[in-house]
């Protein structure tokens, strides 16, 4: 597939290292190309800036919001969850019209400090709000539970026996992200139905960051046991 990553960060350059090994056609969106290649200092998180890891994979195309999704099949959204509704009003409504979107970010508010809150939860979800800002664009939650190098290789823990959720309105679209996340190594895959399940699987942010703080360390996965 043409796959759309918006975000330039280790979620979006995970996973569109992982989404090009695998075959597929992939363009990383970003706000400003030029000032995403003229950083020259690592990220907040230690990262080297994305100029050096572009150079490592010359197969992954950089873009604009707009020129990543204008021709795309598949667009994966791995913005901050307080930027994503921007991102995508950037990449145009036009653009996303009809097309599946995998959304793998989280409410976090950081404004506070750390542990971050979630600016939306109980009763609404990110990915609720996102598929009401773009109604025509077919909305899965997935993959916000988990770091970003057990997304795509999942047998890095617990020989990959653990599991992760997609969540949407439209089966189809939540059919053709089960069989990319399968294509990752997922092997439990749990359907928690509408774009309503996205609360949860958000709501999962707390205890996921406590976990990481008490482990110390983001590897781990949470695994259901039925």
């Amino acid at each position: 597939m043409k796959i759309a990553v918006l975000g330039t960060g280790v979620v979006g350059r995970t996973l569109a290292e992982r989404l090009a090994q695998l075959g597929h056609e992939v363009r990383i969106g970003t706000r400003d190309v030029e000032a995403t290649l003229a950083r020259t200092a690592p990220d907040g998180m230690g990262n080297p800036p994305y100029a050096q890891w572009a150079r490592q994979h010359p197969d992954v195309a950089l873009g604009t919001f707009a020129d990543a999704v204008a021709d795309a099949e598949l667009v994966v959204n791995a913005t901050h969850g307080q930027a994503s509704i921007a991102a995508l009003t950037a990449a145009g409504a036009q653009h996303l019209a009809g097309k599946v979107l995998l959304d793998t970010a989280n409410p976090l508010d950081f404004s506070q400090g750390f542990p971050p809150r979630l600016f939306v939860a109980d009763t609404d979800s990110l990915g609720e709000q996102i598929q009401a800002a773009f109604p025509e664009l077919r909305v899965v939650k997935a993959l916000n539970t988990l770091t970003a190098e057990l997304m795509v290789n999942p047998k890095a823990v617990g020989a990959g026996e653990h599991s992760v959720f997609v969540a949407g309105n439209d089966s189809a679209a939540k059919a053709t992200v089960t069989a990319l996340l399968e294509s990752f190594g997922h092997t439990d895959v749990i359907d928690l139905g509408d774009l309503s399940g996205a609360r949860g699987a958000e709501m999962l942010l707390p205890i996921w960051l406590r976990l990481m703080g008490t482990l110390d360390t983001p590897m781990f996965q949470f695994r259901i046991v039925r």
